[in-house]
């Protein structure tokens, strides 16, 4: 009855938003976004304290500032996640234009697949979902939503433009055969993972545990790493798909050391992206974990 529940509930916020006008179902999807920021005292503290690591010379105002513009950006996509069905390939470019294409496409060209290295930054559910409708379908790493009625809602409309989930239980044996295929994988890497995932590394300035199997299946695989998102533009009133020039890799010989020397690279690249567009990054997708002592 409880998932029965959870379903509706969701199931109902998409099909009306996506129902609506786009400018009404973004001032909704805000003014939701905003009541949900307030009562959930725990994204809060993760979003006060990563604000803190990583801008601490800010004033209050600030960070407030930011924390509002994140609110908004999370809303937009809300919207734009329920507006999937009415994107096509036809009218995609009225919501979304391709900026530095060029660099995805010699990631492409090299051959050996593309790791499309990004994160809670801007627009991310629809920068996938977008780049397909111009034509480069992707599989993405996906975490299954507990309730299984929400997670087949969630990735059947992830997948209208042509994209593919690979998850968790079979990222392994999936990802190899994408790559060996040439395909595309769409990561998002400024998420903790579980502790035998990952490595501490700089971000922000301080340790943070940070996912290594993107270093370990690129230096594995020899893909091209090639970093996107998508950000609100202002000048242009649409998102722009944003594709950084591929990162190359560190290669000594030492697996470990390479492992952690891209791993590093890779959180400095989000590190930079974060800098540039501050409230367009979800500061309560990550909160920062310490090494511990043993």
């Amino acid at each position: 009855m409880k998932e029965w529940i959870e379903y509706a509930a969701v199931w109902g916020i998409v099909k009306g938003l996506g129902g609506l006008p786009r400018p009404l179902a973004r001032s909704l999807a805000v003014g939701v976004a905003r009541v949900l920021y307030a009562l959930l005292p725990r994204l809060r503290k993760i979003a006060e304290v990563n604000l803190r690591i990583a801008f601490p010379e800010w004033s209050d105002a600030q960070g407030q500032a930011v924390v509002r513009g994140m609110l908004r950006n999370l809303g937009w996509m809300a919207a734009e996640f329920a507006r999937f069905p009415k994107y096509s390939k036809e009218n995609i470019e009225q919501i979304v234009v391709l900026d530095g294409h060029e660099n995805f496409l010699e990631g492409q060209r090299r051959g050996k697949g593309v790791l499309y290295l990004t994160g809670h930054i801007g627009a991310w559910e629809l920068s996938s979902f977008a780049h397909a409708l111009y034509g480069f379908p992707l599989h993405y790493m996906a975490r299954r939503v507990d309730n299984p009625r929400i997670d087949a809602l969630v990735n059947g409309y992830r997948c209208l433009s042509g994209n593919r989930p690979i998850f968790k239980n079979e990222s392994a044996r999936v990802m190899l055969k994408v790559l060996k295929d040439a395909g595309t994988i769409g990561i998002l890497a400024d998420q903790n993972t579980m502790p035998e995932e990952a490595a501490f590394v700089d971000f922000f300035g301080k340790p943070a545990s940070t996912t290594t199997g993107i270093a370990r299946v690129a230096l594995h695989t020899d893909a091209a790493v090639v970093p996107g998102y998508a950000v609100w533009d202002e000048r242009i009133q649409k998102y722009r798909l944003r594709f950084e020039p591929p990162v190359e890799l560190i290669r000594t010989g030492d697996t470990e050391r390479d492992v952690l020397e891209n791993t590093q690279i890779f959180a400095k690249v989000i590190e930079g992206i974060i800098r540039k567009y501050p409230e367009q990054w979800v500061m309560g997708a990550r909160a920062v974990e310490y090494p511990t002592k043993r």
